[in-house]
């Protein structure tokens, strides 16, 4: 299903241009694409039932064509007869002699609807409910108790009831969201343009009906970005924070690629005579990075975000606003990766916490006294956001040279529309809540010497 590493978000799109495909057409091969690789946990475990032999078994090109097919038969409206007839054409032109077998696994499989599949596979919920939600909801076991976890824990019937809305959420694809650029274009204007509608919660916010934003005349010519709404509140809330001090002039994005943050900083620090260093460690992503901050006050350095301290031009006494939007698992943004769920594992974890804490540690000392740092993961995991956060923290206060850190309540940073935000002081934010990404927020300040300061 993968080819050359990519994800099926970035290259589809441009398999349907180099071959012509457009509507009706370019709209069934998406949801097919997207659905069948979302879905392939399920898909497997339904038709390795069905084949009375292990997935793993079955030669990978015809496997491929029982998912598509067995998602057309369980999860689509295409009569029967038609999402078979076409799966058995697909299998004559991979692997003619397993013509007979495709066509008897998806007659078996077309024996039950969809919702008598999951409840002769799913487990119990009362007696097993990770197990039960990772198959009824496609998501790895793994995955499946992170966000358990993040909502209060299995033990807790609330918990696992709002995880069975996040799972069904992650399901669903995302909306496309621009981001109207301040001093560029306002959202109210760029929702009449584009045929969209202001988004629900932050104020530069237009979602739109489908298409292709690209071809947006707003988007060609910079006055807007393609952004979810939940990157746009992030930065809202690390410009809201309050600073110790006058000075409110150099900012830093820490971890700029591919450019949405730093573009949005970029056009509102122009509006406030302030200027933004972005780092960007992976080359192609600090291009896209110039790319996005073209004629904006800001400057891209092709750099690991730990090496800050070695700039020439980091400003005396440090940044006054940073920004760590730090790499990590992307489980917050699982529904416009449909396959990123089956490519993560466990094993990935150890290695971004590691980073997360490093970059963390580097933005608390490179802030000013009485700056902050805004941390952002778009993931819900635990180790990815408490204990990343609570670990930096620590350090920093142990470190050679002390730095006390104040957690700010991110709550009151954001719009009074949000609601569902929990005990703060950080929040986390959700698909099925708020309609954004699930995107991690901790805002922290860095405590002036001699500053009263109740630490969080």
């Amino acid at each position: 299903m993968y080819r050359d590493d990519a994800y099926a978000n970035i290259l589809l799109p441009r398999l349907l241009r180099e071959r012509g495909i457009t509507g009706r057409d370019a709209a069934l091969a998406t949801e097919l694409t997207y659905g069948t690789l979302r879905l392939s946990g399920t898909l497997d475990a339904i038709i390795a039932t069905a084949a009375s032999r292990a997935v793993d078994r079955i030669d990978p090109p015809v496997r491929d064509a029982l998912r598509i097919g067995t998602y057309q038969l369980l999860y689509t409206r295409v009569p029967p007869h038609a999402a078979t007839a076409t799966t058995v054409d697909l299998v004559r032109l991979v692997v003619p002699g397993a013509i007979g077998f495709a066509n008897a696994v998806l007659r078996r499989v077309g024996e039950r609807d969809r919702d008598r599949w999951l409840a002769d596979l799913a487990p119990s919920r009362a007696a097993d409910p990770i197990g039960h939600l990772a198959l009824v909801h496609a998501h790895p076991p793994w995955i499946v108790r992170a966000v358990v976890d993040a909502l209060g824990g299995s033990d807790s019937p609330e918990a696992l009831a709002a995880a069975d809305l996040e799972l069904a959420a992650d399901n669903i694809p995302a909306p496309v969201v621009l981001c109207a650029r301040p001093g560029r274009a306002e959202a109210a204007t760029l929702a009449t343009e584009s045929g969209g509608e202001p988004g629900r919660h932050s104020p530069w916010a237009v979602v739109l009906p489908g298409g292709a934003p690209g071809k947006l005349e707003a988007i060609v010519s910079g006055r807007a970005h393609v952004q979810d709404e939940g990157s746009q509140l992030v930065v809202f809330a690390l410009l809201g924070a309050e600073l110790s001090g006058d000075r409110d002039a150099h900012w830093l994005d820490l971890c700029a690629g591919p450019g949405g943050k730093a573009a949005l900083l970029g056009s509102i620090g122009a509006q406030h005579g302030a200027r933004l260093t972005a780092t960007e460690v992976v080359e192609h992503r600090a291009r896209l990075v110039e790319s996005s901050v073209r004629d904006l006050p800001v400057d891209v350095f092709t750099e690991d975000g730990r090496d800050i301290g070695d700039y020439q031009d980091a400003p005396e006494g440090g940044f006054d606003r940073i920004l760590v939007d730090a790499p990590c698992a992307g489980l917050g943004s699982l529904r416009r990766r449909p396959e990123a769920r089956w490519r993560r594992q466990p094993s990935d974890l150890p290695s971004l916490t590691r980073l997360q804490r490093e970059l963390l540690g580097v933005a608390l000392r490179a802030v000013r006294p009485g700056g902050v740092v805004a941390y952002v993961t778009c993931s819900p995991h635990p180790a990815e956001t408490r204990a990343s956060v609570d670990s930096a923290v620590r350090r920093a206060a142990t470190g050679p040279v002390p730095i006390e850190v104040e957690r700010l309540d991110a709550r009151a940073l954001l719009p009074s529309s949000l609601g569902g935000l929990g005990d703060g002081p950080d929040v986390q934010l959700w698909p099925h809540r708020h309609g954004t990404d699930g995107m991690y927020l901790s805002i922290l300040r860095r405590r002036v010497s001699g500053e009263s300061l109740e630490i969080s």
